[in-house]
């Protein structure tokens, strides 16, 4: 694999069984940078339905892309956000269907937006239920800390 600092050769220097495949750890012989690349089998294409029925590839780099804008400024590691959506795509292909609504896909990253991060995943919610007016998006954050607050009980 070519370094992509200055396009040199690497060489491995750790690999490791991940989640979402294979992880190695790599070392450019020029220029002595470091970096991670991660390599996962292949899966079957699985197609996401939108809601108005129109049908798109599943594009693990768009679902990465709206969880990072939710975790923005905030304390969330690139690590988590990296796992979050690694478990929501291990998921999707373990379902074995080919077709996925992108409702459960949506339902599944706030779920656990819900357990990461409060204001991720008001933030997501907000954007992925178009809430009509400001009452609804505070009935939200209001259910959201009505299971906080059931959680800090249980």
């Amino acid at each position: 694999m070519k370094c992509p600092y200055c396009g040199s050769k690497t060489k491995v220097i750790d690999s490791r069984n991940a989640s979402e495949g294979i992880r190695r750890r790599r070392e450019c012989l020029a220029c002595g940078q470091r970096f991670t690349t991660y390599e996962r089998v292949a899966p079957i294409r699985l197609v996401v339905v939108k809601a108005d029925g129109r049908r798109e590839e599943f594009d693990r780099d768009k679902l990465l892309s709206g969880v990072r804008k939710a975790c923005a400024k905030r304390a969330v590691s690139t690590e988590a956000i990296e796992e979050l959506v690694g478990g929501i795509e291990g998921k999707l292909y373990s379902r074995g269907e080919r077709e996925v609504e992108s409702r459960v896909i949506g339902e599944m990253v706030m779920e656990r937006l819900r357990k990461l991060d409060d204001v991720a995943y008001v933030r997501f919610a907000s954007v992925y239920r178009r809430f009509a007016d400001v009452e609804s998006l505070a009935q939200e954050i209001e259910d959201l800390l009505e299971r906080k607050r059931g959680e800090g009980e249980a």
